[in-house]
């Protein structure tokens, strides 16, 4: 069928407008999300201020479109969130076929220092899960271990799995990552390197690094990175990032604590999925830390969904 011109050119010019009507509504939506982050930053700066703290925010949407952070790349001391990169590690080694998860390792309370080489062991009283200090001398796979370290950050299991591993390893695959604000040093509760200023440190920037390779399938390939998201999801303290979050909301994320420190990273998997890592120290008790975290969470989440 002939077209003739000037109808050619209204079809053209009606095309032409409601291209520019879509755009305008893109714009106006992409304006009254920014608007509405913006806002929630604030609110977030004025919690922050009156909670005493000192807080490290990092949030950023898998899909590149939004990112927002307070002081990143400020350093804090890891504590369990250092359990993130020992998890990636587990995985890159299995891929390699250097170990199994279902290779199995004896439970043994003795570890050595890197301050001075001497031993200590670790005391269930200090620990999150007790169960696995009543089983010593036996035998656990390194899959166990693995749930047991992120789910219910057993440091039992995380030393085992990190002189499995390597600690060199460990920072290998952490720096390969790009995720040079995470640094492993050793295991836990080694008090000598402690009292030395010898311990894992993280940024907001370097554990969202970290995540967001796991959520992206690049920390090691598809496969585990699902394996290591359907374990993170199975995180057992969820007083932070999910209690800000409505009901039903999925949360990979991995806990952080040691005294005046509390932490939360998570891969939080909303209608537009996103990153959100918050480093707290300062707070001595858990129950305000948990509670800020858990606003800074819900302002986030209101602002971008």
């Amino acid at each position: 069928m002939k077209i003739h011109s000037r109808h050619a050119r209204r079809i053209h010019s009606a095309d032409a407008a409601t291209l520019f009507v879509v755009s305008l509504l893109g714009c106006a939506a992409i304006f009254a999300q920014d608007a509405k982050l913006a806002a929630a930053q604030v609110a977030i700066q004025k919690r922050i201020t009156a909670s005493g703290a000192n807080v490290a925010v990092y949030f950023k949407t898998l899909d590149g479109k939004a990112e927002w952070s307070v002081r990143p790349d400020d350093v804090f001391h890891a504590a369990s969130t250092m359990k993130i990169p020992v998890l990636i590690e587990l995985f890159h080694q299995v891929q390699q076929g250097k170990v199994k998860l279902d290779d199995k390792i004896v439970l043994k309370n003795e570890f050595h220092s890197i301050a001075d080489g001497s031993p200590y062991q670790l005391r269930a009283a200090d620990d999150s899960e007790a169960d696995v200090y009543k089983a010593e001398g036996q035998a656990r796979t390194l899959g166990e271990l693995c749930e047991l370290m992120i789910t219910v950050s057993s440091n039992f299991a995380t030393n085992l799995i990190i002189e499995k591993l390597g600690v060199e390893n460990i920072r290998a695959t952490v720096h390969a990552l790009g995720a040079d604000g995470v640094v492993v040093l050793r295991g836990v509760e080694d008090a000598k390197a402690f009292e030395t200023g010898l311990n894992n440190t993280a940024t907001a920037h370097g554990l969202a690094i970290l995540l967001e390779a796991i959520a992206q399938e690049k920390a090691v390939d598809a496969a585990s990175s699902q394996e290591m998201i359907a374990i993170l999801k199975r995180q057992k303290f969820n007083e932070g990032i999910p209690a800000g979050l409505p009901l039903g909301i999925s949360v990979a994320h991995k806990t952080g604590e040691i005294t005046k420190i509390h932490h939360d990273a998570a891969i939080v998997f909303a209608k537009r999925p996103y990153v959100l890592v918050i480093l707290v120290r300062g707070l001595a008790d858990t129950k305000q830390s948990a509670a800020l975290m858990a606003d800074i969470s819900r302002q986030i989440y209101s602002a971008t969904q």
